[in-house]
């Protein structure tokens, strides 16, 4: 099911923000969450559904890396309103996402992923985050500039928890084999 924000009508009222829609759609029990950007406050709702059975849901957000978009993430959550100190936030954080997925603008105007980056968890009060893969330039024609994701090498933890559920990846996938 879909579910749609809106903005107030010209008289101020009927809007709907998407902290509302976030948790009509947890009464409505479902397997997964998307929301097409968090901007504010819906991070915490999308941080508890994500830490309360929600695997798999997803979101975006606009930050210059990956370890911005958790500062950023950290920020979306104060605007809640919600008095949560910074160390519990982080735990959400990290306890709820897996992997960030950055994009980024490249010098020629086109869009790349440019890091997969995976959260491994919390380290004293400091969020742990290794990069999976990574965008390596190996030239630039027309104007364009050409690479690849890189693997970095590193066998991220949450290949453990495809494998329970019966996915395999391919070995070699991450620049090693198993």
């Amino acid at each position: 099911m879909t579910l749609e924000s809106r903005p107030p009508n010209i008289e101020g009222k009927g809007a709907i923000p998407i902290r509302e829609l976030v948790r009509n759609a947890l009464r409505m029990r479902p397997d997964r969450i998307i929301v097409g950007e968090c901007r504010s406050g819906e991070a915490l709702d999308m941080l508890q559904a994500m830490n309360t059975g929600h695997d798999g849901s997803m979101s975006t957000g606009h930050a210059n890396s990956p370890r911005d978009m958790l500062s950023r993430l950290e920020t979306m959550v104060l605007m809640a309103g919600v008095d949560l100190p910074l160390r519990a936030i982080r735990e959400q954080v990290a306890s709820a996402v897996d992997l960030i997925v950055h994009q980024s603008r490249l010098k020629d105007g086109t869009r790349r992923i440019v890091n997969i980056t995976e959260v491994q968890g919390m380290e004293g009060d400091v969020i742990v985050m290794q990069d999976v893969f990574v965008f390596e330039q190996t030239g630039v024609v027309e104007g364009k500039i050409q690479g690849r994701l890189k693997p970095t090498g590193i066998r991220p933890k949450f290949v453990e928890k495809f494998e329970v559920q019966g996915i395999n990846l391919p070995p070699g996938l991450f620049g090693f084999t198993y």
